[in-house]
């Protein structure tokens, strides 16, 4: 017991310490709430060998049943960008990190955060093809459509005139910011990848 108190303390501090408002992944989070999280990271862990890996499959069930996001293409992106280091589980800190920014984050913290997960090949930009797959994912196809593509692809045509500001055809980071301050429902345009604000973690 009171290792587990030790390593609560630790790592509440390390996560105070690096993790401040204007690191690159910030924790907005309280020490008490970053326990309170630990202790939940450690409850999804229960049971499996190793108590300080989150495996993706156990993260997407969670993630669907605390936070009702279904699309499992949207969820894969975003266990991608919960998984700093691309390692395929998340550590203590990147379920803390990833959290902070879905619950308490700033609108700039969700900007980057949205925008990782749409920017599917890690390039910098949102292109066409990007749009088109995170619309096609996302929409519910309707068998009555002859050609539910053409729906996809006018939607996207859509999207990027919104998006695109410098207009080069595809959408950068600063593209994109410059979007969601002049209109926030533009934030999750390309697919729902933020909590539903009516909904708790448990």
């Amino acid at each position: 017991m009171a290792n587990k108190r030790k390593f609560q303390e630790n790592f509440v501090q390390n996560m105070l310490k690096n993790h401040k408002g204007d690191s690159d992944r910030p924790c907005r989070f309280t020490a008490r709430e970053i326990t309170s999280l630990l202790d939940i990271f450690m409850k999804f862990t229960q049971g499996c060998s190793n108590k300080l890996r989150l495996e993706r499959v156990r993260f997407r069930d969670e993630l669907h049943k605390s936070f009702q996001i279904t699309d499992d293409f949207l969820m894969d992106r975003i266990f991608r960008a919960f998984d700093k280091g691309s390692k395929g589980y998340l550590k203590p800190e990147d379920f803390v990190c990833g959290l902070s920014c879905l619950l308490v984050g700033t609108l700039n913290d969700q900007m980057k955060y949205c925008f990782q997960v749409y920017d599917l090949n890690s390039d910098g930009y949102i292109s066409r093809e990007e749009m088109f797959h995170l619309l096609k994912s996302t929409l519910v196809k309707q068998s009555t459509e002859e050609d539910p593509d053409e729906g996809v692809k006018d939607l996207v045509e859509t999207a990027l005139k919104k998006l695109d500001c410098d207009h080069d055809g595809r959408v950068s980071f600063p593209d994109f910011q410059q979007a969601v301050q002049q209109d926030s429902l533009m934030l999750e345009c390309l697919g729902n990848c933020l909590p539903n604000h009516s909904v708790s973690i448990r």
